[in-house]
């Protein structure tokens, strides 16, 4: 019995250390392309594009870094980034969780139809209402301005969804104890409620800010304009030019991609949390 207990034991470490090695396969797999991104951004453009290539650069330059900040605006570009995510995550939050908070826990008439309505725009895809939506953007002369691109990603129903889910799990009772010891309705929401549900709104900050700073076609629709710009539309201006340099063009692409990453890295941790804690229904 003793060794039929060892032969699994034995035979579990094996399966382990199999599946272990399939999931660090596949995941050095999936990192290869970012990895070329880099090592190419570093190479000379006649290297990028050698035969058979140089997995290792032989020698390492930052020259075409400098470039595209010398040559383009990439220091506006990146500040228009920022500031369109930013600002559009931190509004979209404020809204979301207002919202939230009403379909979750307030008693009004129609709630659950609203609700189901309001949710059901998330299966319109954006490119439908495009036309639409420029012309509403035209109309109130925000084109080739910030705030163009800001207010059309507010207007989304993600947020209320993802976060009605984390106020559905905190228990009725507090807020009634709260309302018996004379709380208002604003201070049972950021006194009690707004605190209770920190890992959804940091799970949805992180997936908000990524798909804003993504979020090529409104941008490069509104920001015609060299200074209105963001990140991802100026450097696909440079991937569009007829310049021959792919190293040049690589470095434009990482300076676009590694912003996401480090944000991705150092909130990692709120954004499992998050998710996992909106995953579970009580």
């Amino acid at each position: 019995m003793v060794g039929n207990k060892n032969r699994n034991k034995k035979k579990k470490e094996k399966m382990d250390i199999i599946s272990n090695g399939v999931v660090i396969f596949f995941a050095l797999l999936s990192l290869f392309p970012l990895y070329w991104l880099m090592t190419s951004s570093l190479k000379n453009s006649s290297d990028v594009v050698k035969m058979p290539p140089d997995w290792i650069p032989k020698t390492i330059s930052f020259e075409n870094y400098v470039d595209v900040f010398n040559n383009q605006p990439a220091l506006r570009w990146a500040f228009n980034s920022t500031y369109v995510s930013l600002v559009s995550t931190i509004a979209l939050i404020m809204v979301s969780c207002l919202a939230a908070y009403a379909f979750s826990k307030l008693r009004f008439k129609g709630r659950n139809i609203l609700f189901i309505i309001f949710i059901s725009s998330l299966m319109v895809p954006k490119e439908v209402m495009i036309v639409p939506l420029f012309r509403i953007i035209q109309d109130f002369g925000m084109v080739n301005t910030l705030n163009g691109m800001i207010w059309p990603n507010v207007a989304t129903a993600f947020g209320v969804f993802m976060l009605k889910g984390f106020f559905d799990a905190i228990p009725d009772s507090l807020r009634e104890s709260a309302k018996m010891d004379g709380a208002s309705e604003f201070t049972v929401f950021f006194k009690i409620m707004l605190p209770m549900v920190k890992p959804g709104i940091g799970a949805l900050f992180i997936l908000n800010f990524v798909q804003v700073w993504n979020d090529y076609l409104w941008q490069l629709v509104v920001g015609q304009d060299e200074n209105s710009k963001t990140l991802m539309v100026g450097i696909a201006t440079l991937m569009q030019d007829l310049n021959p340099n792919f190293a040049y063009k690589m470095a434009g692409a990482t300076v676009a991609a590694v912003p996401m990453l480090l944000i991705f890295i150092l909130f990692q941790r709120y954004f499992t949390k998050g998710i996992s804690i909106g995953a579970v229904k009580e």
